[in-house]
């Protein structure tokens, strides 16, 4: 009995190891800022490539004014790929398959909030997604993350500038923070 349960005892990290999901490689680099210029002249829905799928990725901050926007990352199976500030979107080509998102906030002021997702993308289709900061009066910001209807991202496409990756800068990791 004694070494069945340390058999046990030294399989339960193995079955753990074997038992973590992709979600977790989803987001890109921890140490990475990235940074975007906003093009208020595009607003273009771009069809998917007959061998790919299209993914949409729009902020909404709504109706509440604030001293500063943060930057939302968006990280697609382990590689940041794009983000957003304000009211804005952009796009990306996939192939098709299981994919899985982490969408972030990045900001030296407000709490660095994350949220996990997962598709399966079919060739020749379109995806949106939708992520609002949510200020409430007992929590200072919340990160939420969800489907959006083709009809509700078309009209928000063509009322929100581009998002357009400028910049990707490495910053000192902060003690105890890992990838």
């Amino acid at each position: 009995m004694k070494v069945l349960v340390a058999v046990f005892i030294l399989c339960v990290p193995l079955m753990a190891q074997s038992q973590t999901p992709k979600v977790l490689a989803a987001c890109g680099d921890a140490n990475v800022d990235l940074s975007v210029d906003l093009d208020k002249k595009t607003h273009d829905m771009a069809a998917p490539q007959p061998d790919q799928a299209v993914v949409y990725f729009i902020q909404e901050t709504g109706l509440t004014i604030n001293i500063a926007y943060p930057t939302t990352k968006v990280g697609l199976d382990g590689k940041w790929i794009g983000a957003n500030k304000k009211n804005s979107y952009f796009s990306f080509n996939v192939a098709p398959g299981e994919h899985h998102l982490c969408v972030a906030i990045q900001s030296s002021i407000v709490h660095e909030d994350g949220e996990l997702l997962h598709f399966t993308a079919e060739a020749g289709k379109a995806y949106y997604f939708r992520t609002r900061i949510l200020w409430g009066k007992d929590v200072p910001q919340y990160l939420n993350v969800s489907p959006v209807d083709s009809d509700e991202a078309g009209y928000l496409i063509q009322s929100y500038p581009l998002a357009r990756l400028h910049v990707a800068q490495r910053r000192a990791p902060a003690p105890g923070r890992t990838n």
